[in-house]
């Protein structure tokens, strides 16, 4: 019975996912991100049951990516492509933004909001190189893409929640986002070495980086809530940085 929990966990993954990319094309963003945090909570503990009942298999590994494909790649895809439909100011249908659109039966697409889509594919490329990859055990080659799903869907969890003009207006701009889209499909599939948050032993010389990292991430999310995920994101980039460095010397 026990070596179907991992599995039946990750299948919860995809089933969340697949609810969040409804939520999402439907515009209720905040629904979505509720269903893509139980989706990364289950992605966490089917590999953290795997290694507890010893049951890791090939089957594991591949459904593992198939569900982190819809949870962790097709929905911060479709997000961003709404929030860079968002920057277009006029209707989908009268819109001449970008100047170019294409066409299918009298329908009439934009084709700036589908650079969102890139997230998607670099979404896709990384989780197959992880896949084929027997280095990252003990780290991370590249942000993994749950936390880059975490730094998309946040956006629209700020411009809900936060209640800021300004934090709105960068959000909605349109280079911002065209950057963001640009960086992270680069993070997603850069030879970035990230420490991963897995716990060979709980001492806190050997676990430094991960405690310090943990305790700045509550103090973050206590004082500035939803907008403390990138200032997260950020620090986890710099962090594993520094760690490089230090390890090296």
């Amino acid at each position: 019975m026990k070596k179907y929990i991992p599995n039946a966990l990750t299948l919860l993954n995809l089933f969340c996912g697949s609810i969040a990319v409804i939520f999402v094309v439907n515009n209720n963003f905040v629904a979505a991100a509720i269903f893509v945090f139980f989706g990364i909570f289950f992605d966490f503990f089917d590999g953290f049951f795997a290694r507890k009942f010893n049951v890791q298999g090939e089957l594991g590994v591949q459904l593992d990516s198939l569900a982190d494909m819809v949870t962790s790649g097709v929905v911060p895809g479709i997000v961003m492509y709404k929030l860079l439909y968002m920057t277009i100011d006029l209707p989908m249908e009268l819109s001449n933004e970008w100047s170019h659109n294409m066409y299918w039966v009298g329908f009439k697409m934009p084709l700036l909001p589908l650079l969102g889509l890139s997230i998607t594919l670099a979404s896709a490329y990384r989780l197959a190189k992880f896949n084929i990859d027997e280095d990252q055990q003990s780290y991370f080659k590249g942000l993994p893409t749950p936390a880059n799903t975490l730094l998309i869907i946040s956006l629209p969890m700020i411009m809900e929640f936060q209640n800021s003009d300004l934090m709105n207006t960068i959000i909605l701009n349109k280079w911002f986002l065209i950057g963001l889209t640009l960086l992270s499909s680069y993070l997603l599939n850069s030879n970035i070495k990230l420490f991963a948050l897995k716990f060979k032993e709980w001492g806190f010389k050997a676990n430094a980086s991960r405690y310090i990292f943990i305790m700045l991430c509550i103090i973050f999310l206590i004082i500035l809530q939803f907008a403390a995920i990138p200032l997260i994101i950020v620090l986890y980039v710099m962090m594993s940085l520094l760690d490089n460095i230090t390890s090296k010397k």
